[in-house]
């Protein structure tokens, strides 16, 4: 059955309505999952199996029955691994109900049917008695409910939950415990990512600079979490303040409450300097010994950092201090991890409270506007001098006496820049209710809201009047939208150029003045594994799982692109660069599609695992900002990627398997489309020794 279901379209602004399978939200979340990335976390798989083995010998050592839980069994898999480790019985709960039906298929496949029963409801729900889902309480709960914050997706409400309903006072929990660790940092580049810098611009009359507003400064920002493969940050990028400090535990194995609670480290600072961001992470024991353990510390806090499993379901994550603060070296502090039942904070202290005199800490919420409008790779962005520096240059090549200009992009400083620089008039458009209010408060704070305009609606619905009866002589964008999720997102700007050509005046320039889309053929590090089939893991066979995946992707996105934030993920290039697709800006919109076809050729060994694209504008002739690769390729490949964007990931299917050997392609073949109706680009890459 079709359904139909509505949408904006972030390339054209407009909203659609699309006819969708009835299963597509099934399949959207089956093909985006983190199932395959777990199966292939090795270390994780196996330390869990060393935990179950370890928790049902010591259940039949008592000469009890081992009847396991498993909350959010997914495949089946630790199930499976309780029942070959001697457990009686095992009830999988699973509520998402396609991965339920695969976990009864695998666990027939596998040959467990007798002994493991599968229970497609949230655990909240299961029943306990003569006629429940669980005849009587289990002495084993089994779970893998983490995620990088460790309690985000709900654990410690489950946990509460099944201790309370499903479980045995005391029962053997696998994991036993987990603890949190955190690390107290100084870092320019994280704290970027948080506040709004001063901008410095140099003018005709010397230096402006553009400074936030107090607004700005005093918010305790964004309440949510940065996950982040912290593996990929430099030493250099930061200072450590603190050792690295375990903040709390949860036992797994006892009562388990979500009500809130805050946590005090005491410590002595290794250094003086701004305390600025928390690094944090977890690990978790398996046992209650402690001996099997499993840890997402980044390279710098493990023992053995040559040992490091790569997963993308756990990362670290980063976390800012609602202000930063001076610490001197030597002199205690004591850091406050908060929490509720779903997210953890982080708070500074100058002297340590008791336990029982702690008061809970309400979560954190931005009132600036600014975090609600900027993500942070926004914020890094906006607060890059060389960016805005180039910028800069090139608005004083477009800028000339008597320039009435219009800036359209969501949030922008250009604006400023703009006026700055000689602009004779400025308007803005705002269509959206907070960067309205931001831009009023930057300006305000910059005595520029007699000098700037703010037009708060849709640029398509411009009209004379908003313009004071004004034609345009420069357009101006970065272009930046928040809808955007995909490089090409931004071609929205392409739209609002064409909606408003009628005010513009004949000749008018627009910057940028045209953009062109780029792929270049790459083989990944790590990324590869979240696509790639697993078959079979620790000895049990999963191809029914793989099946799965591959089948919610050849619904619609095996043949789609994926953001992913490569300066995250390594990768060397197989290929040189090449642009693809050129679109010109001085021009409206075409009304038919404009296509490209071709062939990248390989020039360095390695496996294709995928096609990476990105968007460089360029804003004048001589001036070209990209959003993917930022310097020339090294001779191995290695490759420098923008880190204020994402770029598109275009996996090359016949390339992931592992087992599966390549003999060498000499090129990929690709064709693209752009569809000016949809705004949607469509694609195909495929390496040339598989075409038909």
């Amino acid at each position: 059955m079709k359904v139909f279901c509505g949408r904006a379209n972030p390339t054209t602004g407009s909203l659609e309505w699309l006819e969708e399978d009835e299963h597509y939200d099934y399949h959207q979340e089956i093909a985006r999952s983190s199932y395959a990335d777990m199966l292939h976390d090795k270390d994780r798989n196996i330390k869990y199996y060393q935990g179950i083995r370890a928790a049902v010998s010591r259940v039949k050592d008592r000469g009890e029955k081992a009847l396991v839980l498993d909350i959010g069994t997914g495949t089946g898999l630790l199930s499976m691994m309780a029942v070959t480790a001697g457990a009686d019985f095992c009830y999988a709960v699973e509520v998402f109900k396609p991965m339920a039906d695969a976990a009864v298929k695998i666990v027939e496949k596998n040959g467990f049917s007798d002994k493991i029963k599968v229970i497609n409801k949230h655990s909240t729900e299961v029943t306990v008695g003569p006629d429940g889902d669980l005849p009587c309480r289990a002495n084993i709960l089994v779970t893998e409910l983490f995620d990088t914050e460790l309690i985000g997706e709900g654990a410690l409400p489950s946990y509460e939950h099944a201790h309370r309903h499903l479980v045995q006072e005391n029962c053997e929990a696998v994991p036993h415990k987990a603890t949190v660790y955190a690390q107290l940092v100084e870092s320019r580049r994280m704290w970027s990512w948080n506040k709004l810098f001063p901008v410095h611009v140099q003018t005709s009359l010397g230096e402006q600079v553009i400074v936030p507003p107090s607004e700005l400064e005093k918010c305790p920002g964004a309440p949510s979490v940065y996950d982040i493969q912290l593996n990929q940050v430099s030493l250099a990028d930061f200072t450590a303040l603190s050792d690295v400090l375990p903040m709390f535990s949860v036992d797994f194995s006892k009562q388990v409450s979500s009500s809130p609670a805050c946590h005090s480290r005491r410590f002595v600072p290794l250094a003086s300097g701004q305390a600025q961001v928390v690094l944090s992470w977890w690990d978790i024991e398996m046992d209650p010994e402690g001996k099997i353990r499993c840890t997402m510390a980044p390279f710098w806090a493990q023992t053995d950092p040559q040992e490091l499993q790569w997963r993308d379901h756990w990362m670290q994550c980063v976390y800012f201090l609602p202000q930063e603060e001076p610490i001197v070296q030597g002199s205690p502090r004591s850091l406050v991890a908060h929490h509720d039942d779903y997210c953890v904070w982080y708070s500074l202290q100058r002297t340590s409270t008791d336990e029982n005199e702690k008061v809970y800490q309400v979560r954190p919420v931005c009132d600036c506007q600014a975090h609600l409008l900027w993500n942070r790779p926004r914020f890094g962005e906006i607060n890059d001098q060389d960016r805005t520096e180039q910028y800069v240059q090139a608005l004083r090549t477009v800028l000339m006496p008597g320039t009435i200009c219009l800036c359209v992009s969501d949030g922008s400083l250009l604006s400023a820049l703009a006026h700055h620089l000689g602009a004779e008039q400025v308007f803005t458009v705002e269509s959206s209710v907070a960067s309205s209010r931001l831009m009023k408060k930057i300006f305000k704070a910059n005595h520029l809201e007699d000098k700037i305009s703010i037009i708060k609606k849709r640029p398509e619905l411009l009209t004379s009047a908003d313009l004071e009866g004004k034609k345009v002589s420069l357009l101006l964008g970065e272009p930046f939208f928040t809808t955007s999720l995909l490089p090409w997102h931004n071609l929205y700007f392409w739209y609002v150029r064409t909606s408003v050509d009628q005010h513009l005046e004949p000749g008018a320039v627009v910057m940028p003045q045209a953009a062109s889309l780029h792929a270049m053929i790459v083989e990944f590090r790590d990324l590869w594994r979240i696509r790639s089939p697993c078959g079979d893991c620790e000895g049990f066979d999963v191809h029914i799982m793989d099946d799965m995946i591959k089948h919610s992707l050849d619904f619609r996105e095996s043949r789609e692109a994926e953001p992913h934030p490569l300066w995250e993920y390594p990768c060397r290039s197989l290929s040189e660069p090449q642009q693809i697709l050129t679109f010109d800006f001085q021009q409206p919109v075409p009304q038919q599609p404009v296509h490209a076809a071709g062939s990248m050729e390989l020039r360095r060994p390695g496996k294709s695992h995928g096609a990476v694209l990105w968007m460089e504008y360029h804003l004048t002739a001589d001036s070209t900002v990209s959003t993917g690769l930022m310097n020339p390729l090294e001779d191995k490949g290695d490759c420098c990627w923008n880190p204020h964007c994402k770029q598109a990931v275009y996996f090359l299917s016949t390339t992931l398997d592992p087992r599966v050997p390549l003999d060498g392609p000499q090129s990929v073949s690709y064709a693209v489309e752009f569809h000016p109706l949809t705004g949607d680009i469509t694609m195909e890459f495929r390496l040339a020794d598989t075409l038909n």
